[in-house]
């Protein structure tokens, strides 16, 4: 199947109309996006709107030779106006099938938000899965004993998850082809949103991009070890489990414990929970060493200034005299035991920590102390990691890769 993508923007276009925003502001030229619209084969349209005769021509083809056009989601505003000699638009019942007379099959894939994913197996038996925006399959939806997608077209930047699932249900392989869509403001176009893509393993492609269905596309791997850096609300964390969004299953090891009685503390575990999928599974420990050996899905560390805090209270580190005696050496050689697992690791790790040092000096010797042993920290285990990011101000700058 050759596919044609008319439009790889939201509904409401990028930019959209009369909006300020930054992202907004640079989405021009080449970087800006008209709605999603898919041109298969030159004999199935999926989506209609605005400007599709005119986007078709631009990107070489006419839409003369459509015999079927079907809508994904429900189209607010103003009705399109259908192009002459279009059939007129429509929709599958979730669970059926259409057998179109250019030889395609389209299949409805029932959604867990107002609108249908489409399923198009095309007549050499190519698969390609389009969900609509804001849409992730209801359910499981699994390959029926067939082969994963050739190719998934779905919202990874604003539904993640729904990739995750299709992942999980083995619909969508290594060999997969997953093509973003349904862009919108709150990703800046160029470098952030090839990086975001990449993270997904995903890629985005500029309108009026012809694809083959079923040929390979590398995109870059996650790489195996990722250490993301930030001081205190700067997105760090946020950061970190946008890499791993569209992993099935991701093992959170939270190494902050908890704090009776303290409410505000509470409050922020809280929120860290609420915005982490549910398929994740969540370890409170900081004796991390034996996770990092072991097998098992990707693992988010969040954070290591906090196992530090551990460490130093294990050893005694807070105390003058105690630090001069053992302290040091016992801190030491618990951190030379974590670098040592972080270097020897099999399983995909991205850490989090706080940076330290750009700041007040600290008043008191074990506030030095501290700062100073999670530079060392940061600095060891940034050695070990493929790639490491500091966020500042919700900005990821890529210090390593």
């Amino acid at each position: 199947m050759e596919l044609t993508l008319l439009g790889t923007g939201t509904p409401e276009g990028l930019p959209r109309p009369g909006c300020p925003c930054a992202a907004c502001a640079v989405s021009v030229g080449s970087r800006s996006r008209a709605a999603t619209s898919l041109l298969v084969d030159g004999a199935l349209l999926l989506d209609l709107t605005p400007g599709a005769v005119l986007a078709g021509a631009r990107a070489g083809h006419s839409l003369a030779g459509v015999r079927q056009v079907l809508l994904t989601h429900p189209h607010d505003g103003p009705p399109v106006e259908l192009p002459p000699g279009l059939p007129a638009a429509g929709r599958v019942p979730d669970g059926r099938e259409l057998a179109v007379i250019s030889g395609h099959r389209v299949r409805a894939v029932p959604m867990d938000s107002p609108g249908t994913g489409y399923e198009v197996t095309g007549p050499d038996g190519s698969r390609l899965l389009y969900l609509p925006p804001g849409g992730a399959p209801a359910g499981t939806n699994g390959t029926s004993g067939q082969r994963p997608y050739d190719m998934v077209l779905a919202d990874v930047l604003g539904r993640p998850e729904a990739l995750a699932r299709l992942r999980a249900t083995g619909a969508a392989g290594p060999t997969t082809d997953v093509i973003a869509v349904h862009l919108d403001h709150d990703v800046p176009p160029g470098r952030e949103l090839e990086r975001r893509c990449a993270a997904a393993g995903a890629r985005a492609v500029p309108d009026g991009t012809t694809v083959t269905v079923g040929e390979y596309h590398a995109v870059p791997d996650l790489p195996r070890r990722t250490l993301v850096l930030g001081g205190a609300r700067s997105g760090k964390s946020v950061e970190a489990e946008r890499r791993l969004a569209c992993f099935p299953e991701v093992e959170y090891v939270a190494t902050g414990g908890t704090r009776d009685g303290d409410a505000e503390w509470a409050a922020r575990v809280g929120l860290h929970r609420e915005r982490r999928p549910a398929s994740w599974r969540t370890v409170e420990t900081c004796d991390l060493a034996p996770l990092l050996v072991e097998g098992g899905p990707p693992l988010l560390i969040d954070c290591l200034a906090l196992w530090l805090t551990d460490a130093m209270d294990r050893a005694g580190a807070w105390d003058d005299a105690v630090w001069a005696g053992r302290g040091q050496n016992e801190l030491r050689e618990r951190v030379a035991e974590l670098v040592a697992a972080v270097r020897a690791t099999r399983r995909t790790v991205v850490a989090v920590s706080n940076e330290v040092g750009s700041g007040i000096v600290p008043a008191t010797a074990s506030g030095r102390r501290f700062r100073d042993e999670l530079g060392r920290l940061n600095s060891l285990v940034a050695g070990e990691c493929e790639h490491v990011l500091l966020v500042t101000a919700g900005q990821a700058v890529v210090l390593k890769d």
